[in-house]
C-alpha cells in the first residue's frame, strides 16, 4: 500500500497545534524516538522503509504502511527523511497522581522554545523526575520540534498543563524552589528530596505572581565570583545545573 495525499496532509497537518488537538494525535520521527513511543503510547500510524519493517515484525500499530524514501520526505518535518516515522495518540496523564510529598517534580512557567522544552523532558528524564508541570503558555510538548527533542524521554516523562499558580497554592506546605539573582547559593543551601522545583520563561524569567508562591529561593553562582559574565543561563541549562545538585545531595543523604 502507498502513502496516499491524503494521509500525507493529515501527518502534515500535525505541525499544527490545533489539528494535534482536534485528532488528539502527534507526529514521531526516527527509530528511536518511534521505538521508545511505541512501548508506552497507541500508536495510530505508521509509515517506514521495507527494510525497517523487515526487520522489525512486531511493530504494531492500527496502520502500518510501507513507503519509498520519496514519499517519507513528503511527509517528514525534518530536514533529512527519517526511515520510520509514527502518528500517536496523545496521553492524557492524571496530575492528581503526582505525590509531592515524596517525589521531585519539575514546574514551568511561559517556557516558550519547542527545543528548550524538549531538552528539559530530556534532562528530567536523565535525574530521574517523572513529573513535569507547565502552564498554559509554555509550549506545546507535542509540537514535533519539541518530540523530536526529548530524543525519546517523552515516552517515559508525564508532562501536564494547568493554571500553575491555583495549582502551587494548594501545594505551599511543601518546598517549592526557584532560581533568582538574590536568592541562596544552590551548592550551600538546604535542598529536599520532594516538592517543586520552578522554571521560567527565557525572556522574562519566573512571573511576579509566581514568584510569590516560591518559599525557597535558590541562585547558581557565577565562577570566579565578581567577574563579568552573561546576564543568565539558557532554562535548560539552568535545569541541569539544578537537577545535578539536588540529585547530588540525594545521593550523599542515601548514602
Amino acid at each position: 500500500m502507498s502513502l496516499s495525499k491524503s494521509k500525507i496532509k493529515y501527518i502534515r497537518s500535525l505541525n499544527e497545534k490545533k489539528f494535534r488537538n482536534e485528532y488528539n494525535t502527534f507526529v514521531a520521527e526516527g527509530t528511536k524516538l518511534v521505538f521508545d513511543l511505541l512501548a508506552s503510547c497507541r500508536c495510530q500510524l505508521i509509515i517506514a522503509l521495507p527494510s525497517i519493517l523487515s526487520a522489525h515484525p512486531e511493530l504494531k500499530a492500527e496502520e502500518v504502511i510501507t513507503v519509498d524514501e520519496k514519499e517519507l520526505k513528503k511527509a517528514t518535518f525534518l530536514k533529512t527523511a527519517p526511515q520510520i516515522m509514527g502518528v500517536f495518540y496523545r496521553p492524557s496523564p492524571e496530575i492528581e497522581k503526582i505525590d509531592p510529598d515524596t517525589q521531585l517534580s519539575l514546574v514551568l512557567d511561559g517556557i516558550q522554545d519547542p527545543g528548550n522544552l524538549g531538552a528539559i523532558v530530556r534532562i528530567a528524564d536523565w535525574f530521574g523526575i517523572e513529573h513535569i508541570i507547565c502552564s498554559h503558555d509554555t509550549a506545546d510538548i507535542f509540537n514535533p520540534k519539541t518530540v523530536q527533542a526529548t530524543m525519546g524521554a517523552i515516552a517515559r516523562i508525564k508532562v501536564f498543563y494547568t493554571d500553575i499558580i491555583d495549582f502551587l497554592q494548594q501545594q505551599s506546605h511543601l518546598p517549592i524552589y526557584g532560581t533568582f539573582l538574590e536568592g541562596d547559593d544552590i551548592y550551600s543551601a538546604p535542598l529536599s528530596n520532594n516538592g517543586f522545583i520552578v522554571m521560567g520563561s527565557e525572556g522574562k524569567g519566573i512571573g511576579r505572581e509566581v514568584e510569590k508562591l516560591i518559599n525557597r529561593k535558590l541562585f547558581i553562582p557565577n565562577f570566579p565570583e565578581g567577574r563579568a559574565t552573561s546576564e543568565s543561563l539558557n532554562v535548560a541549562t539552568a535545569t541541569a545545573i539544578t537537577c545535578a545538585e539536588f540529585r547530588r545531595r540525594a545521593k550523599q543523604d542515601f548514602f
